[in-house]
Order: C-alpha cells, then structure tokens, then sequence
C-alpha cells in the first residue's frame, strides 16, 4: 500500500533532478554562447567609401585572436583575391587582425574574415567597402 505523506515527497525530488539538470543545460549552452570573438571595429569602415585606397585593411574584435587560425582576405569586384598572403594577428594587440594590400583602384572590395578564439571557438563573415 502506498503511503500518501511521500507522494508529495517524491514529487519534491522529482523537480529538484529537473531542475538541476535545466540549469546546468543553461550552463553549458551559455558556455559556448560566449567564447566567439566578432568584429568591434574596422578599417576601413564597414560600408564606408575611401577617397584613398588603404595599404591596409584591419579588423579589431572584442576578444584575443589565436593567430595561427585567424585569416583576413581583400576581393576585388570580381571577386579575385588582391591582399597579400600576409593576414595575421597583430603580436602587440591580439585584438587585431591586419592584412596588407597593393594600391587599390576605384571599385566595391569584399572583406572576408575567419577569426579562432582563444577558447577554439571560430567566427567569420564578410563586409564591403568602397575606393572612389
């Protein structure tokens, strides 16, 4: 025969496992919410149109880059790759990543960036901006 004093009891227990086990999903997916870097600022700016081509082209994101795996890339209008092969994370800042780039004429470039975190987490995308 069941005893009806534990019945509340064992609902009691029930909640608590369902509970521990809610928060410590919580815990774990915000965990890996917040180990991505994203871009903080740019330059040149995200959508901004230059007057002057840069001879460089630099991202700074809100967190330490790991700059073995942390790549930056100029297109051109016609989506050829025209920066040096020599993106890499700044040694002083590793906020910024930078890449080089030969004078550019007048037209829309892409930027395309994939930034490692240093927790192994990885970002990327992409903007324009315009050489007049």
């Amino acid at each position: 025969m069941r005893d009806f004093k534990s019945v509340p009891t064992m609902k009691l227990k029930a909640f608590r496992r369902q509970g521990a086990l809610t928060g410590l999903l919580v815990i774990l997916f915000s965990l890996t919410a917040f180990g991505h870097v994203f871009p903080d600022h740019s330059d040149p700016r995200v959508g901004s149109e230059v007057k002057d081509s840069p001879s460089m082209v630099k991202i700074w994101f809100d967190g330490a880059l790991e700059p073995v795996f942390s790549t930056l890339q100029v297109l051109d209008p016609s989506g050829k790759e025209v920066s040096h092969e020599d993106s890499r994370v700044e040694e002083k800042d590793s906020t910024l990543l930078e890449v080089s780039v030969p004078s550019l004429p007048p037209g829309k470039y892409q930027v395309i960036w994939k930034a490692l975190a240093r927790d192994g987490h990885l970002s990327e995308g992409k903007y324009h901006f315009t050489v007049k």
